[in-house]
């Protein structure tokens, strides 16, 4: 058979841009301008943005538009700013979402065979838009699309699987094909393994179902991401009208109080994290090898679910929880008609939801990895009439558009008593003229301060009136910081079923406990698995006596990643490797010792600001707080041939083992003990002398124009010990096919651009990331520091046509 029309799928990755200040600059996607703009003590988005400033945009490009006929459209999976889109000066519509992909047709304005002329003017200087950091212009890529005139458009292909067991599985393709299709349509649907056809079905027309029966079929999971290959193609006589190619998982997702959550049937506990939508250094810019870094790091370290925060995910993200096997709830917004910040869209939120929620949906939908969606975040009206109303409004519609999902909200149970109390930090008037308060911010800085006493706010009667109408419309009842409240509503509410949306870090043992008990609790998600940009110094832990929530200039992270922004694992991470039972020795970690005997002020979000290095140069005889994460039931410390203690597992330590010991150069070992024999140990030394080193992740990258190769840039010894307390400046240079995007620490009041190639190493370490230019060959990446001399390490620019993980994106 043959084609009656080509299907094409451009990348517009070249753009030129124009900032507002008159600066030109040459970019390859994904970008984000706010980088380049700068962050300024008087940033109008302040510590929300992490003192980055807004600004405006206009971004123009080129594209060769084949000859023929059929549609053609413009993707965009992502732009940060309202948007106006034009194609040889014609305007044709506006992106007005930082995170919905968004289809405009240029089928009209196009001019086949000849260049086409694409502008986008992004409108972002107003600022705060959000209570993080967002980023600005086109972040995520742009596609540019040529359809038959007869094709498989957005979401015209759905997979569902009806059912699955040991021996056969039953998968419905719904299929609905765009354009004047002929009589005589029929669509093959035909589902592969390792090239091997497992399952064909036909359809007699253009849209309808086609139903597969598979034999032995391999389950998805999070364990076992095993996907298939499904080709569905419409033919009309001897022609092939289009053809739609994507790989699908095979999985059902069923939720209720008694059995909990079943993915196949089979019971699972989320051990969650928390993300934003940055990429720390890169900024908002969704390099895809960096989204599958993120979603492989986090796996490997017991993870196996991730929460949206507090918007639509991206599709890269996506394709790599898929892949690499990630269970995912995809959050739709951070507010409703209620204003958060002074430039969020709460005044069109009413007026836009449903086509954000089509748009979330048609991402989402198939993706086996997304089992759940989130209506809101911390939405204050939950605890109004009209607010519990459009909670169910929104509910239904996302039942009736995807029938197989349970959907939640997150309710902050202490923000919707304050609500009931007339005591609402926000504003519903929608208006900018005034100074917005960031409830949720304002919820926030009153638990940071009351600590535990918000437990105790969550569990009167007044904070379960405020939230239960709410929790009645949705199918899985989201809680903020309500851990206190699981048994009791457990009881309370038999047929509720209750997840842990946000958990502090210091509670995830208790958490976990909890969900292992109560089968109502479904699992919980700790805020935050990975460090994120904006929110500055919320959880940071600083020296003094008194400090604000939000921390002032230069301060740019928030605080509490369980991930630093480099992706090193903080000590708040072992809690909860200890409570999942995945942390197989014990883990050492240490006060820093330059604050020895400093009064700090503290954050309900941190578990501690310990770090695991004993390196601790010139500290001889300083205090040095010890704290081991085990799940052995004894632990003894060791310091150089002195023992230090032995400490039993009480009932309160929750797998933290404490000791305070003088710090002198040499090692310190814990050795873990259970029913009194030692079965693992773990030891940390000081560091000698310190050189400059380079440390990449991978010796290779596609030389594909996108793959990232990921450096750390070390202080240490010749046995790789990094010392905590020698920082110095470095300078990088990279040659050969590829360039520095990215170089900066996990110092979260940094004063170094993450565009500048110089930066100075924090606690001893820094990252720097290249990105591939496209061609093969040989990149050298050089490490110069003021006083640690300078080193070279060499990577390999190979063939994109090699095997890879990264498969390609799957746009209809």
């Amino acid at each position: 058979m043959r084609p009656t029309a080509a299907r094409s799928d451009t990348l517009l990755s070249t753009w030129r841009v124009t900032s507002d200040d008159g600066t030109e600059v040459t970019v390859r996607l994904p970008d984000d301008a706010m980088l380049r703009a700068g962050r300024d003590p008087e940033a109008s988005g302040g510590a929300e943005t992490g003192w980055f400033r807004g600004g405006d945009y206009d971004y123009v490009t080129q594209w060769s538009a084949p000859h023929g006929d059929g549609d053609v459209v413009l993707v965009f999976e992502g732009v940060q700013g309202d948007a106006e889109v034009m194609v040889n000066g014609e305007n044709v519509g506006t992106v007005r979402s930082g995170y919905t992909e968004t289809e405009l047709t240029i089928t009209d304005v196009v001019r086949r065979g000849e260049v086409n002329a694409i502008r986008v003017i992004v409108h972002h200087r107003d600022q705060p838009a959000e209570r993080w950091y967002p980023g600005s212009g086109l972040y995520r890529p742009v596609h540019v699309i040529t359809r038959p005139l007869t094709h498989f458009g957005l979401d015209s292909v759905r997979v569902t699987t009806t059912e699955i067991e040991s021996a056969r599985a039953g998968v419905r393709v719904d299929v609905r094909m765009s354009g004047e299709a002929p009589a005589s349509t029929r669509v093959t649907a035909r589902l592969s393994a390792n090239g091997e056809t497992v399952a064909q079905g036909l359809l007699h027309g253009a849209s309808g179902a086609i139903h597969l029966d598979v034999a032995d079929p391999r389950p998805w999971s999070a364990d076992t991401p095993f996907r298939y290959e499904l080709l569905v193609s419409a033919e009309s006589a001897d022609d092939v009208l289009d053809e739609w190619r994507g790989r699908v998982g095979l999985r059902t997702v069923s939720v209720d109080a008694h059995q909990g959550l079943r993915i196949n049937g089979k019971r699972v506990l989320l051990a969650g994290a928390c993300i934003h939508h940055d990429n720390g250094l890169l900024g908002a810019a969704t390099h895809r090898a960096a989204e599958y870094r993120r979603i492989r790091i986090l796996k490997d370290a017991g993870f196996n679910a991730i929460r949206s925060a507090h918007n639509p995910l991206s599709r890269d993200l996506l394709d790599a929880c898929d892949e690499l096997g990630m269970y995912v709830l995809d959050e739709l917004a951070d507010y409703w008609f209620v204003r958060k910040s002074r430039f969020d869209h709460s005044d069109r939120f009413r007026d836009t939801w449903r086509h954000d929620a089509d748009a979330l949906i048609a991402k989402d939908r198939n993706y086996a990895s997304v089992i759940m969606y989130a209506s809101g975040n911390e939405i204050p009206e939950t605890a109004t009439a009209a607010g519990v109303e459009l909670s169910r409004e929104i509910t239904e519609y996302f039942h009736t558009a995807d029938p197989t999902r349970p959907v939640t909200v997150a309710i902050n149970l202490f923000l919707n008593a304050m609500v009931s109390m007339n005591a609402s930090p926000y504003s519903a008037k929608g208006d900018r003229s005034e100074e917005a308060m960031a409830g949720s911010t304002e919820a926030n800085v009153m638990i940071n301060h009351i600590g535990r006493l918000m437990s105790v706010v969550s569990r009167l009667p007044r904070a379960d009136r405020a939230s239960r109408d709410a929790f009645a419309t949705v199918d899985v009842a989201g809680y903020n910081y309500g851990i206190a409240r699981y048994k009791g509503d457990a009881q309370r509410y038999p047929h509720r079923v209750i997840l842990g949306s946000e958990t502090l870090p210091s509670d995830v043992a208790k958490a976990w406990r909890l969900a292992q008990e109560i089968p109502a609790v479904i699992g919980d998600f700790v805020w935050a698995g990975w460090e994120y940009l904006g929110e500055a110094g919320v959880a940071v832990w600083v020296p003094g006596k008194k400090a604000g929530l939000a921390k002032p200039y230069p301060y740019v992270v928030a605080g509490p990643g369980m991930f630093d922004l480099t992706g090193r694992p903080d000590a708040s991470l072992r809690l909860a490797q200890a409570a999942w039972g995945v942390l197989d020795a014990p883990v050492i970690t240490v006060r820093p010792l330059d604050r020895a005997g400093q009064p700090y002020v503290r954050s309900a979000w941190r578990v501690t600001d310990a770090v695991e290095s004993w390196a601790w140069r010139g500290s001889e005889g300083k205090r040095a707080e010890i704290t081991v994460y085990s799940t052995a039931d004894e632990i003894e410390l060791v310091v150089g041939d002195r023992s230090i203690g032995r400490r039993r597992a009480g009932r309160n330590t929750e797998f933290r083992f404490s000791f305070t010991t003088r710090w002198e150069s040499g090692t310190v070992r814990a050795i873990a003990y259970r029913d009194g024999i030692e079965v693992s140990r773990t030891e940390l030394s000081s560091a000698s002398d310190v050189s400059v080193q380079l440390r990449p992740e991978a010796d290779t990258l596609l030389a594909d124009g996108d793959d990232l190769a990921f450096v750390h840039v070390e202080l240490a010894d010749a046995d790789g010990v990094v010392e905590m307390l020698d920082d110095d400046h470095v300078d990088l240079e990279v040659s050969g096919p590829a360039e520095l995007v990215g170089f900066g620490t996990a110092n979260p009041a940094p004063v170094d651009s993450f565009l500048s190639a110089r930066t100075t190493t924090y606690r001893g370490r820094a990252l720097a990331i290249v990105r591939s230019t496209g061609e093969t060959g040989e990149v050298r990446i050089t490490a110069r520091s003021r006083h640690h001399g300078e080193t070279t390490a060499t990577l390999r620019a190979i063939s994109s046509d090699a095997s890879v993980s990264h498969e390609a994106p799957r746009l209809a």
